[in-house]
Formats: C-alpha cells, structure tokens, sequence
C-alpha cells in the first residue's frame, strides 16, 4: 500500500508523533513521514540523541514541515512542558524504529529522552501507540527482549513486526523493520 491508496481522509490534519530511536532503519522512518505528510497529517517527529548519529534532524523537519524535537527541553509550541502538550494534541503516536534500548525503557517506565518523555506523558486509553521494533535477529531473539515484547503488549502498546530478512550486520533473519507502508496502513486502522 502506498499513499495514493486506501482511504487517507482519516490523517487529514490529524496530529501524528513519530519517535525515531537510534538504528539504521531510521532511514526507513524517512519514507513513512513523507507519505504521512503527503496524506495530509501533522506529523511531528521526535528523535533520541542516538537516532541523530543515523539521520539528521533537517531532514525530517524538510519532510514533515515542522520542527523536530530531539531534547526534552525544547518549548517550541506552547508553555506547557513541551513533552505534554505533545501527547495531549496526538492522535497516534508511532515510534519507527523502536529500538532494543526503546523497548526496554518503555516496558520498564523509564522516560529519559524526548521519544519516551512524550509516550510516558500520553493516554494509551485514547491515543494509540503504535512500536516498530527494528533489530539485530540475534538482539530479536534475547529473552529480555521478548519478556518487554509481552510486557508492552499487555501495557496496551500495538506491535507492527518486524519483519525477517537481510539485515545491516549482513546477515538474515528476524528484527527487521516492517516497511514504511505497513506502519501507514496500521497507523490507518489505529486511527479507524
């Protein structure tokens, strides 16, 4: 599925967070802020220090047409402690990558970085989270990895993937992240 199909109404100006943790994948996140710019949503992207080190914040600000957060203490749009009125104004928050490290911290109620401030600020009852998880198959496949998994499933957080195939350490095998295209078509049905 791509942007020019299905039924995009549902992110006409519907504010979307989209956290972006340090992993290759990131360059991945790229295409899926495009196509929901494209779609017509607010996206706003916030990033961890380590996501930096893979793609420049410019380039998600050139995509989304809005400032990129990558520190908690950034107050750009209101007087509310930024991470707040964030997650109060989302609709869907999505976090593409979701890192081994992202998926701990969230699992274990840690909120050290600006991607997981936001998501510790925002109602799971009424807005949906949606995580990517994009790893090494060997770091998929770690019990503290799938114990977090299972934690965060039963936190009400919505899984997308990963996916198996080639990966950056050159090998194959499950921790992929799942296409731009299948976050956006979940995304869609979160927001139905």
């Amino acid at each position: 599925m791509n942007a020019n199909t299905g039924d995009n109404t549902i992110f006409e100006g519907a504010p979307i967070l989209v956290g972006v943790t340090g992993g290759i994948a990131a360059y991945k996140t790229c295409l899926l802020v495009s196509r929901l710019a494209q779609s017509g949503a607010d996206a706003t992207v916030l990033m961890t220090d380590a996501a930096t080190r893979f793609v420049g914040p410019l380039t998600f600000q050139a995509l989304s047409g809005n400032h990129v957060y990558v520190s908690p203490w950034e107050h750009v749009r209101s007087q509310d402690p930024q991470h707040v009125s964030l997650a109060r104004s989302a609709r869907a928050i999505v976090v593409a990558p979701c890192s081994m490290n992202c998926m701990a911290k969230l699992a274990h109620g840690l909120a050290d970085d600006v991607v997981t401030l936001a998501i510790s600020a925002a109602d799971r009852r009424a807005t949906p989270i949606l995580l990517a998880p994009a790893m090494n198959a060997a770091m998929w496949a770690q019990p503290s990895t799938q114990r977090n998994l299972s934690t965060l499933a039963d936190d009400g957080f919505r899984i997308i993937g990963p996916d198996e195939g080639w990966q950056a350490c050159r090998t194959s095998g499950a921790g992929r992240m799942s296409e731009p295209d299948t976050i956006l078509e979940a995304l869609r049905d979160a927001l139905s």
